[in-house]
């Protein structure tokens, strides 16, 4: 395989992720919170830094930029949208645009909502996606800085990408998403089934990421605001699914 990843925790729940490039020996990580984690993860596998790939300008996941860039000199990728707040950034990218790491090329995609100028990485040929802080498994950002028709488009765009696609988000919220999935859900098996495999995992203390494009179309609410059965579990039979998305957001923010 061409590309190795390696996923480790920062702090309580945000995700540090590393992708490396076995033919060119190039190593990216995907947003850089906290340097001591990145560099452990970094001397455990035996790689060296020479891209960071920020996914938005948050401090969790930008704090250790100006750290990474003078010990590896790494090329610092990130929204043009945001280029005035992302630390040392080297490159700004907009939709479209093609990033390689080595030999691996990702896709931008803006994926405006948690902030205004948020996008995500989509490696086709590896079947991967970065989505940050947009999408998590079984729920999505909080709206800080865009609208929820903003956030319903950029989920969309998401949920078009192959179901075999293998997804990496910022955080480990999927316990907690769990639970609200399924009061809002509640005769979905798939979810029933997803929610029981996480409480699993999270009692063995294991990752729930990452998870996949099909999975997430499949139990994840806020992917699923045009289904009539939440529609109806919530009150809002006959409504448009942005109807369904904001009241679904609102009460995520009130769980």
């Amino acid at each position: 395989m061409p590309a190795e990843i390696r996923q480790f925790l920062i702090g309580s729940d945000n995700f540090g992720v590393l992708l490396h490039d076995s033919a060119t020996g190039a190593t990216a990580s995907i947003d850089a919170g906290e340097e001591a984690p990145i560099l452990e993860a970094l001397d455990k596998a035996g790689w060296r830094l020479t891209d960071i790939l920020v996914t938005h300008h948050h401090g969790d996941h930008v704090a250790a930029l100006p750290a990474l860039k003078a010990r590896f000199g790494a090329r610092v990728v990130g929204p043009a949208a945001d280029a005035h707040r992302v630390p040392e950034i080297d490159e700004g990218v907009r939709e479209g645009d093609v990033v390689r790491v080595g030999h691996l090329e990702a896709e931008v995609i803006e994926t405006p909502g948690h902030t205004s100028g948020h996008i995500a990485y989509h490696f086709r040929g590896e079947k991967l996606l970065f989505a940050g802080d947009t999408l998590f498994s079984l729920g999505c950002g909080r709206l800080l800085e865009g609208t929820a028709a903003q956030m319903l488009s950029s989920l969309n765009k998401l949920a078009a990408l192959p179901d075999d696609t293998r997804v990496y988000c910022g955080h480990e919220y999927t316990l907690s998403n769990a639970r609200f999935a399924l009061s809002v859900d509640p005769g979905n098996p798939a979810l029933k089934a997803r929610a029981q495999e996480v409480e699993q995992l999270r009692a063995a203390d294991a990752f729930t990421l990452p998870t996949m494009i099909g999975i997430e179309k499949a139990t994840n609410p806020f992917l699923r605001a045009a289904d009539p059965a939440i529609a109806r579990q919530i009150g809002l039979s006959g409504r448009s699914p942005l109807e369904v998305f904001a009241e679904l957001r609102e009460r995520k923010n009130r769980a």
